[in-house]
């Protein structure tokens, strides 16, 4: 097991240090601005927050109405921010404003740190993998921009031993299919270099055959190695798993049947990446059919029901495999573990610019809602609907069932790599207080709260 990461788990003489930084941080915020702002502090933050709630308001106008008003909610956006700057730097005090920000973001940045669980690292169990004598990597050379080719990935993988398969896009291939080919002709680990999307596919057959597999973040993205802690600044390094390999159990997804490792989406993006103009034009084809899809005049209606949680009439609906971190609006971020056997579910209704702006108090936010659940069933008015799923557009008949296989994959990877998320703890002022004045011994106790199952 590797030794913990940048935000993994500290001693209790590191944890009373960092909350009282944090104490200390927020003292001197407040101090700046009741020194240097007086009386001037509460007006200096009504016109913050006022800013902050116009300009999200103005950025639901822009991506729900068309025409004269999006072009003036738009300069809205754009003159909120500017409006601020110009109040602050009429009472003199833009300098004031920056101090005391970087304060805070100090503050809450050692709090969180001083939070953090401290017995076991939030990291999935490892164990040694065998070294395969026959793994079969299936490269999509067109994949990201053409990383097989740029980081000579088939070349490396082949010096060290493994078969490579090329996928031919002159004719559509069934991927899955390939995968069952190369198990069936003595993979005994199969791999794929490229999108998400692709990695689901032999991974589902990797799962069902109980064959390691290795993923090489060739893609645009590919949020599942990133993860998984892998290196998607060079894919080249994740072959180190072939000789120098550690396993984890990981769960897999399914949404009406197909196979996802990160998320399947529903509603207003599902609608837009349809669109057969998206390709050519993502930015035109999303402002051209976003006010039609969040007013309600386009798409299915959904609902959903995560366990015992109901989802009426979300515009936007996310499940994910295992559920990502809560400390962004929309819970898109990352997730701390792949092995929970629950999936995510975030719906986001907004109707109006009251509630847009409101989406700036996070996870309190009234448009948005989380649920966790072994089992998430999507239904619509319509007999199918849009998919995207790690990705790709597809359409499901409805009602469509999304479910998590739990411990299904072997992932294979390197030894060593640049480590997983861990998400901190929320700020909770009072704990921060305890632990910056608690002696030696409380100290030490209080570190281990909550922090007993590894997770945040």
């Amino acid at each position: 097991m590797r030794g913990p990461g940048p935000h993994g788990p500290r001693g209790p003489v590191a944890q009373r240090w960092l909350a009282r930084a944090s104490l200390i941080s927020a003292a001197a915020a407040v101090l700046v601005l009741g020194v240097f702002a007086g009386v001037k502090t509460f007006g200096l933050l009504g016109v913050g927050l006022a800013g902050l709630a116009i300009t999200a308001a103005a950025v639901w106008w822009v991506v729900s109405r068309r025409g004269v008003l999006r072009f003036l909610a738009l300069v809205l956006a754009l003159a909120a921010p500017i409006w601020v700057l110009v109040e602050y730097a009429r009472a003199q005090l833009i300098w004031v404003a920056v101090l005391s920000g970087a304060l805070w973001a100090v503050a809450a940045g050692t709090g969180r740190a001083s939070l953090a669980a401290r017995s076991a690292p939030a990291q999935m169990p490892e164990r040694p993998a065998p070294r395969p004598r026959r793994p079969v990597l299936i490269m999509n050379p067109r994949s990201g921009g053409g990383k097989v080719r740029r980081f000579e990935l088939r070349e490396q993988a082949q010096a060290l031993g493994a078969e490579v398969v090329l996928l031919e896009w002159r004719e559509e291939t069934d991927v899955a299919a390939l995968a069952r080919k190369c198990a069936a002709e003595g993979a005994d680990l199969l791999g794929v270099a490229g999108g998400d999307g692709t990695q689901a596919l032999v991974a589902d057959v990797a799962a069902a055959l109980d064959l390691p597999f290795l993923v090489i973040p060739a893609g645009t993205r590919n949020h599942f190695a990133l993860d998984l802690g892998l290196d998607r600044d060079d894919p080249s390094k994740a072959l180190e798993a072939l000789h120098d390999g550690v396993e984890l159990r990981v769960d897999l997804g399914r949404a009406g049947g197909r196979p996802f490792v990160n998320n399947v989406s529903f509603g207003a993006y599902a609608e837009v990446v349809q669109s057969p103009s998206y390709r050519d034009g993502k930015t035109r084809t999303t402002l051209q059919l976003l006010p039609d899809l969040l007013v309600g005049h386009q798409g299915a209606r959904l609902t959903a029901h995560a366990g015992e949680s109901e989802f009426d009439g979300p515009q936007a609906l996310l499940v994910s495999n295992n559920p990502y971190g809560s400390h962004d609006i929309a819970g898109l971020g990352r997730r701390t573990r792949i092995d929970g056997g629950v999936l995510g579910c975030v719906g986001v209704r907004v109707t109006s610019a009251a509630q847009a702006a409101g989406l700036l108090r996070g996870g309190r936010a009234a448009g948005l809602s989380r649920a966790v659940a072994p089992t998430v069933v999507v239904e619509a008015d319509q007999e199918s609907i849009p998919v995207g799923l790690d990705g790709e557009a597809v359409r499901l008949r409805t009602p469509v069932r999304c479910e998590v296989r739990p411990g299904a994959l072997r992932v294979v990877v390197p030894r060593r790599r640049p480590g997983a998320y861990r998400e901190l703890p929320p700020l909770d002022w009072r704990r921060i207080g305890r632990l910056g004045f608690a002696r030696r011994r409380a100290a030490a106790d209080g570190g281990h709260e909550g922090g007993h199952n590894g997770s945040p």
